[in-house]
């Protein structure tokens, strides 16, 4: 079955270009146009992944992304014209796993979706699995899952597979290039603020006090790593 793909932009051109390119690697695609008719067609057609514009009449894509991480925590690349820092990481705080900055060459989207659409795949992959204990956190590799205390977290697919990652390297430490590559996927073209942001949310979410971590820990000057002592 083909994986489907809801691409939300108010500009006609690039909605024609990326659907039918889309199309040619085989996915179906669903189109909006903007962000109320977006929610509709997200609740309708449980896309496997979002492509959200950010700039769009009604609601923009901020919101947009906000409403769907409420329910799902399927893969969403924001669009935008911005390049400013700001408008980047007000993207990955609200949830996005990615972003793709205007003007973007067709490849470069492509290789987001298929970076994403994989780490998305990767649960039913895995088999049973396992469960790596730290502490009072537990990273359930069989479900997919992350507790802390016995209470599921809501993570991302981004957020789990850092995690998980960290978790299995024996307190190794990666740096933020080294992260891109190795979770975010040999195709991804971003920047290791991304890293950054990511590990904060993270960290929000997994850590007792996020501002003095006990699990995901920064070594000044190189990188981040699990301490699983």
């Amino acid at each position: 079955m083909a994986r489907k793909i809801l691409v939300v932009d108010d500009e006609k051109n690039i909605v024609d270009i990326v659907a039918f390119n889309l199309h040619k690697e085989g996915y179906e695609v669903i189109v909006a146009r903007d962000g109320e008719k977006c929610l509709e067609a997200f609740e309708k057609e449980s896309p496997d992944l979002v492509i959200l514009d950010i700039m769009m009449p009604k609601m923009d894509g901020y919101e947009a992304c906000r409403k769907i991480r409420e329910k799902s925590q399927v893969p969403i690349i924001m669009l935008t014209a911005r390049a400013e820092e700001v408008d980047k990481v007000l993207g990955l705080e609200l949830g996005a796993d990615d972003y793709v900055v205007k003007p973007f060459g067709v490849r470069e989207l492509l290789a987001r979706v298929k970076a994403n659409l994989r780490r998305k795949q990767a649960p039913a992959e895995e088999g049973s699995g396992g469960i790596m204990r730290f502490g009072d956190i537990e990273i359930d590799t069989g479900r997919y899952e992350v507790r802390r205390g016995g209470n599921s977290l809501e993570l991302t697919h981004r957020e789990y597979e850092l995690i998980k990652f960290l978790a299995t390297q024996n307190s190794q430490v990666f740096s933020r290039e080294h992260l891109l590559e190795r979770v975010w996927g040999y195709e991804y073209f971003g920047d290791v603020r991304t890293v950054d942001v990511t590990i904060r949310r993270l960290r929000a979410k997994v850590e007792e006090n996020p501002e003095s971590p006990k699990y995901i820990l920064t070594k000044r000057g190189v990188g981040y790593y699990f301490k699983s002592e």
